[in-house]
């Protein structure tokens, strides 16, 4: 036996018994229709069943029926290459859109994932989770000038040549080796530096090594937390770069340095001994980071929006 489908005819007539107050059952016996299918059927208007509406919906996916997907055996390979890279599902989806590239919903990817229908497992996609602010242990000194004077185009992002900069420590006993990491505010352009611990001349060190990669006019400000190695300050305002410290507990305050840095957590974890991180696997590191594509920028990648500033 064939499935029945519901015409306009039986359309109008679900509406009229609705209006006089016939119950689903009702309905569904006088029409010759299981009622499920008449559920089904009335739930395509959710406020108040319309024939009219109801039949516009019913040709509307009959339409879409049979239609040829863009999905191909070769977009699930690079989607799988994406996911691997860390790429989230948006930033694939919109990185294809800005290129033109035909590409299925952020959705679509996310549900293949659940399914199984991707060769990567749920774990590929990044935890988004908070944690409290840890109390500070670094010894404290007297800080230079708080954020609340640093100038608001910083804040507006507009203007190239603001960073952010922090530190990421190796895991608790295993070293003094840590990395010194700066963001530039505006393309999110993210570099790293070995250094042997957390002192001011070490991190001093690291932004004398930034002041050698870019011009003078490319490092107007920077913002930091109230870490101790961030006591060097006094020695780079007299590079000619003015320093601004976060408010305490406030590290949304440098939400671009926090947020890669837990791009590169996903390189090198919590556990690892930074002393031991040979510079290729941080240089291979930094370049995936930078070639990601960012839904803040457009989906164009924080190097593509760095090299709009030369």
């Amino acid at each position: 036996m064939g499935y029945l489908h519901i015409t306009i005819i039986d359309r109008l007539k679900i509406e009229a018994y609705l209006e006089a107050g016939f119950n689903l059952s009702y309905i569904a016996t006088k029409l010759g229709f299981h009622h499920s299918s008449i559920s089904r059927e009335i739930k395509r208007c959710p406020n108040k069943y319309s024939a009219e509406e109801a039949q516009r919906q019913y040709e509307e996916l009959s339409r879409l029926k049979g239609r040829k997907t863009a999905c191909t055996s070769q977009m699930k390979k690079d989607i799988e290459r994406h996911l691997k890279a860390s790429w989230s599902p948006e930033q694939i989806h919109g990185r294809y859109q800005y290129e033109n590239k035909p590409i299925v919903s952020f959705k679509t990817i996310y549900n293949w994932i659940y399914n199984g229908q991707l060769e990567v497992s749920v774990e590929t996609l990044r935890r988004r989770g908070k944690t409290r602010e840890p109390h500070e242990t670094r010894g404290k000194f007297i800080i230079g000038k708080p954020i609340s004077k640093r100038p608001k185009e910083v804040k507006s992002r507009q203007n190239f040549g603001h960073w952010e900069l922090d530190t990421m420590v190796s895991s608790r006993g295993k070293s003094k080796g840590c990395l010194a990491t700066f963001v530039e505010r505006k393309t999110r352009f993210y570099l790293a530096f070995k250094i042997p611990d957390q002192s001011a001349r070490s991190m001093f060190s690291a932004i004398e090594t930034l002041q050698k990669i870019f011009p003078k006019n490319f490092l107007k400000t920077f913002t930091s937390d109230r870490g101790k190695e961030f006591a060097c300050y006094p020695q780079v305002e007299a590079l000619g770069i003015d320093f601004y410290f976060a408010d305490a507990y406030s590290s949304w305050q440098r939400g671009s340095n926090e947020n890669s840095n837990g791009l590169l957590r996903e390189y090198f974890p919590k556990r690892t001994n930074l002393t031991d991180i040979t510079d290729e696997s941080l240089v291979n590191a930094l370049l995936a980071i930078n070639h990601r594509p960012r839904k803040c920028l457009g989906y164009k990648t924080a190097f593509e929006a760095l090299m709009d500033e030369f």
